[in-house]
């Protein structure tokens, strides 16, 4: 009896780390047109706002770089630089260490409200997710999407089981489902299943629905910090 039921659990198994992803010719297609044109329009326009804020890093802490490079974990595992507006002191890393105990999120991730990292000028462009929009210097190049699973650390990556790897089995997004369905209030598990429904209902209208859901839910959202 009991090898029955190993035999169903392990058949469960298979079938719960089985994903279909859509990787049509013509929707990789379109998304990545959508990509190149989306994230060219982004950076023109928001020029002006890339000046102001990048003085005002520099104003509150000069000796510090304007963008933070991480590495991070893009498509089938590879390993990138992810961009972003310094929102950190300039030994954050550093520092991670120490406050890992106070990780506020279960799983693969670092979360902490109260980061005693963070800088005054990081806490309103973390709150408004300004400090994301180097990101469209990635979707140029290929790294990112517009819209896909948030690209993870490589530590994060280590306790990944087979089953959370499947995030990685597209190209990574600036925007995704996590993020316009309460981002940092929900948990790793729960990031998991929305990036996994992502890439079982991706399309071209889905992506577009996605953007426009993350405007609308972008500057002052509760769950972002």
């Amino acid at each position: 009896m009991s090898n029955l039921v190993n035999q169903e659990v392990d058949y469960l198994d298979k079938q719960k780390t089985t994903v279909n992803v859509n990787d049509g010719k013509l929707y990789l297609v379109s998304k990545r047109l959508m990509d190149i044109i989306g994230a060219s329009m982004g950076i023109i326009l928001l020029c002006f706002l890339f000046m102001i804020i990048a003085i005002l890093i520099k104003v509150e802490d000069p000796r510090g770089t304007i963008f933070f490079s991480q590495k991070r974990v893009g498509l089938n595992g590879k390993e990138f630089k992810m961009y972003k507006f310094r929102s950190m002191v300039s030994n954050a890393e550093e520092k991670l260490a120490e406050l890992l105990k106070f990780n506020e999120i279960n799983g693969a991730m670092f979360k902490m409200k109260d980061d005693p990292r963070i800088t005054k000028v990081g806490k309103f462009i973390r709150k408004t997710s300004i400090d994301e929009l180097p990101q469209l210097f990635n979707v140029l190049k290929g790294d990112m999407s517009l819209v896909g699973p948030r690209p993870p650390l490589p530590r994060e990556v280590t306790e990944y089981t087979n089953y959370d790897k499947q995030r990685l089995i597209v190209v990574p997004g600036c925007t995704g489902l996590w993020q316009v369905s309460g981002r940092n209030s929900l948990g790793f598990e729960e990031m998991v299943e929305l990036d996994l429904d992502y890439i079982r209902n991706r399309t071209f209208l889905y992506d577009i629905k996605i953007i426009l859901k993350t405007v609308a839910v972008l500057a002052g959202s509760k769950d972002a910090y």
